[in-house]
């Protein structure tokens, strides 16, 4: 059994004349991050939309308004390429000296006092 006869024909009696095999990961592409942002940048423009412009540059409207939501978040949000953790160091706390105060007496109640 040869390759042609395991693969779809177009005719029963012709066979496939071209045979693609797709290695990789297909339509993934790395987009630099000034690329991104002047691609987002462009999305922002006006009379431009989000579809037009994701047209223009192959991308799904998805994926563009993905890079918009990621550029609308604050720095501090973005994850850090550094360790941001800071050693502790714990202490036990000193017991604090209890104060003396005087004894308290009980409230007395007034006597009625013959008039």
């Amino acid at each position: 059994m040869t390759i042609s006869e395991l693969t779809l024909k177009s005719n029963d009696l012709e066979p496939v004349r071209r045979f693609e095999v797709f290695t990789g990961s297909g339509r993934r592409r790395e987009w630099p991050p000034e690329e991104k942002a002047r691609i987002v940048a462009e999305s922002y423009e006006a009379g431009e939309t989000v579809c037009a412009v994701a047209r223009r540059y192959a991308l799904s409207p998805q994926q563009l308004f993905a890079w918009r939501r990621a550029a609308r978040q604050p720095a501090a949000e973005a994850p850090a390429s550094e360790s941001l953790f800071v050693p502790a160091v714990v202490a036990a706390p000193l017991p604090e000296p209890v104060a003396q105060r005087p004894g308290r007496s009980r409230s007395r109640r007034r006597s009625a006092t013959p008039a």
